[in-house]
């Protein structure tokens, strides 16, 4: 893992933006740690709105919508630690690996980001140090942290979906990722099955390694630790008893599902 740049001399960042990242119940008692890379449609005061009208940024294109309420609320049920990000997917894209040509999107979803378009290196770096490293070195640090106090501990990447890309009207209602680990997958895949109101989609709305996302990558895999990777669909998030019944129903789910290498949720067992 890259070390951030330990500086308050931001050139990216003012003293009054957001922090690029919040930690939400740092040393809950749940096995599992939930993270939402795209929590939020900010955008730091320096670049404006990127060039883009303001309903833009309301837009799946720059953010999960409704996936931090979800988060925030199974922190709560799960007694989970949380960690949010501060800042658009539009900035730069926490789920991406440096190499990506998604990182910081010129173009996303047919929208054009004038924002984006020849950047200079020193700007991505700022990006990169200020918002990306940061993030990722607080959940390098709240891992360790968490394996602590657990033998074994489940990483829960949590996101949400457009029902409609491109002209396609996705049917599912919730999606179950994964690369090579399927452990996880297959029992959250089969406990959300046993309800037939539910449509779950089995790496969809896309495959998991298309891109392969960084948190699973590289917090997941590459550290052997087990990983969720679920995806929620938006329109399925809009109302605050939407948001309860989808906490409640993955906090079942996890509770009934995570007997993989003895994994139990306090409270639940």
């Amino acid at each position: 893992m890259h070390s951030s740049k330990l500086t308050t001399d931001w050139t990216l960042l003012s003293e009054d933006d957001h922090p690029p990242f919040t930690i939400i119940n740092e040393f809950g008692r749940s096995p599992i740690l939930i993270t939402c890379d795209h929590a939020s449609n900010r955008i730091p005061s320096k670049l404006g709105n990127l060039g883009l009208e303001p309903h833009h940024l309301l837009e799946h294109i720059a953010w999960d919508i409704g996936c931090a309420r979800v988060c925030k609320r199974m922190s709560e049920l799960l007694d989970a630690p949380l960690i949010l990000a501060g800042y658009s997917r539009l900035v730069i894209d926490l789920n991406r690996h440096l190499d990506d040509v998604s990182l910081i999107p010129a173009v996303s979803d047919r929208i054009d980001v004038p924002g984006n378009k020849r950047l200079t290196d020193t700007e991505v770096s700022n990006r990169i140090e200020e918002l990306f490293l940061p993030y990722h070195d607080a959940l390098s640090s709240l891992i360790e942290l968490h394996r602590q106090s657990h033998e074994k501990i489940l990483i829960c990447s949590m996101h949400s979906f457009t029902p409609n890309f491109q002209g396609f009207e996705r049917p599912w209602h919730i999606g179950i990722l994964w690369n090579n680990d399927y452990r996880v997958a297959e029992e959250l895949i089969g406990q959300l099955e046993k309800d037939a109101s539910i449509c779950v989609g089995k790496n969809q709305p896309y495959h998991a390694a298309e891109p392969l996302g960084y948190g699973m990558d590289v917090h997941a895999e590459q550290n052997g630790l087990l990983h969720a990777l679920i995806e929620l669909r938006q329109d399925l998030l809009l109302k605050d008893a939407d948001i309860e019944q989808w906490a409640e129903k993955l906090t079942e789910v996890f509770a009934n599902a995570t007997s993989v290498d003895d994994i139990t949720i306090p409270g639940h067992r």
